[in-house]
């Protein structure tokens, strides 16, 4: 129940109000998971706390069910995108989700560790901590934090501004307060049940209440050109299926300049952003650089392009690196600097242990060769500093805040969600780059392949977007800002206050054990 409970609160079917209610499962199983072998007088069993092996077990399966249900759409990336047969396919989302469900089986596993006979007090006010310290251990040590807890309330205007200081982990340790307090509804006598659930479900509806309340309008003065090419994953790149994108995309996005259609009233284009796509749009290509400058320079604006850095010539000479990168021209057509993804996709940008997957074959072959960037600097686009960085890259609290805490003005997200399909994937994608906004207090352009491209305002709004799978641009208002937010100058400090505590807990559970309580 708990790991269907949270599936359904991110996108699709984003159920976000059941938030409240998805851990309260999954606690009161790992508190009454056993008889303790007396009997009440009412002649049921009394129930103690899951050992530590089952609190892991119970924490595990329902980790496994949930990335299961909220990342299903590894399966057809790896089969259609990774040269994997669809055993091989299902295999590789099946050990995924062994690999990740771990960490609920170590939120279960510390639960049932602080629980002491029919005493849960310590379990129960360690929970929300140890539940932010897991979701910690999720970004730093796997580096995969895809839906933490607190993204289920990006829409919640009031409560969301607690990450501008907390990050998204201050939202998620909320959401699990309210699901341990109606939690120990269920665990005490029958007696004090209804005024704890009464007290539990008022807290959800309060904090409920902030997706209620609308945010001040944010009015954007400057506009930015958005293209969503809408690249096929899989084109057939021919001289002259190249020659025809390039000119397409060129033609829209000088017409898109000179005739902005959705501007707002008084303001120009001065930048042009091309999202990630799976083109063959090498920096070294003496075609490529030539028309993008032809484009800059009959724009007369800056641009940002995403395309594959190299280093040396040709590209695929045995000496050459490659990068994923996004590429800054100037309105005269100089390509000025060059943004080198820092945090590539396992599996898709690079290969873990090689041999240690030389099993699939198919998944080898697809894998890419990307070298990793060395440097979060923002990009200077004639004074306007833009925090750059690449598709999932978004997903890391930690990483973007730092393009901010070095000067970044506005955010840009350049991505390529083709990789996802039909899936709900790329909902969960943009619920997570809009959370980057929050934390930051940062306007963010947002430039997909095949959507959703869209313009984000500092309350993680979508100002304004584009249909998915429709090449198309679209003119995005966006404001400069130099101010930064707590979380921006101090990082995940909340995150690891709640590690500290946990650890605290569990030391002195053992230096101090409780003695079980009767009744």
């Amino acid at each position: 129940m708990s790991a269907a409970l949270q599936i359904v609160i991110f996108p699709l079917p984003n159920i976000y109000v059941l938030s409240w209610f998805a851990l309260a499962p999954l606690i009161v199983a790992l508190l009454r998971a056993r008889p303790a072998g007396e009997l009440e007088v009412a002649g049921s069993l009394r129930l103690q706390p899951a050992s530590p092996g089952q609190g892991f077990l119970l924490g595990y399966v329902c980790g496994i069910i949930w990335y299961a249900g909220t990342c299903y759409w590894i399966f057809d990336t790896m089969r259609l995108f990774g040269g994997l047969s669809a055993p091989m396919a299902a295999l590789a989302l099946f050990l995924f989700c062994c690999y990740l469900g771990l960490y609920h089986g170590l939120f279960g596993l510390l639960v049932s560790l602080l629980a002491r006979g029919r005493d849960y007090r310590r379990a129960l006010v360690s929970a929300p901590f140890l539940w932010v310290a897991v979701e910690l251990a999720r970004t730093r040590i796997t580096s995969f934090p895809w839906n933490l807890l607190g993204i289920a309330q990006v829409d919640n205007v009031s409560l969301s501004r607690i990450a501008s200081w907390t990050g998204v982990y201050g939202i998620s340790f909320e959401i699990a307060l309210v699901n341990v307090a109606l939690a120990t509804a269920f665990l005490v006598p029958k007696a004090k049940r209804s005024s704890l659930l009464v007290a539990g479900l008022a807290a959800a509806a309060v904090l409920q209440a902030g997706r209620l309340i609308e945010a001040p309008p944010s009015n954007g003065d400057r506009a930015a050109l958005l293209l969503q090419e809408n690249i096929p994953v899989a084109a057939d790149w021919t001289p002259e299926y190249f020659q025809q994108t390039i000119q397409e995309l060129k033609q829209l996005s000088v017409s898109g300049v000179a005739n902005p259609s959705n501007a707002t009233e008084g303001s120009k284009v001065e930048l042009i952003v091309w999202p990630e796509s799976p083109a063959p749009f090498f920096t070294s290509d003496a075609r490529f650089r030539n028309e993008l400058s032809d484009v800059t320079r009959e724009a007369n604006v800056w641009m940002v392009a995403g395309a594959i850095g190299t280093t040396g010539a040709p590209a695929a000479s045995a000496n050459s690196r490659i990068y994923n990168s996004a590429a800054l021209i100037s309105p005269n057509g100089d390509w000025r600097a060059r943004y080198d993804k820092v945090h590539l996709v396992p599996f898709g940008e690079f290969l873990p242990f090689p041999s240690l997957f030389s099993f699939a074959g198919g998944l080898t072959k697809e894998v890419g060769e990307f070298e990793h960037g060395a440097s979060r600097t923002p990009l200077d686009a004639g004074g306007e500093k833009l925090g750059v960085f690449i598709c999932y890259e978004s997903i890391f609290p930690d990483e973007v805040r730092r393009f901010a805490d070095q000067g970044a003005q506005v955010l840009v997200n350049i991505s390529n969600d083709g990789w996802y399909g039909d899936s709900g994937a790329y909902a969960q994608h943009l619920n997570q780059t809009r959370m980057r906004a929050i934390e930051n207090n940062r306007w963010l352009l947002s430039a997909t392949n095949t959507g959703v491209t869209a313009s984000i305002d500092p309350w993680g709004r979508v100002v304004a977007r584009i249909p998915r799978k429709e090449r198309l641009t679209m003119v995005a208002s966006y404001s400069l800002t130099s101010v930064t937010t707590f979380y921006t100058r101090h990082g995940d400090w909340f995150a690891y206050a709640c590690a500290i505590i946990s650890l605290a807990a569990l030391i002195a559970r053992f230096i101090f054990p409780q003695k079980p309580q009767e009744g």
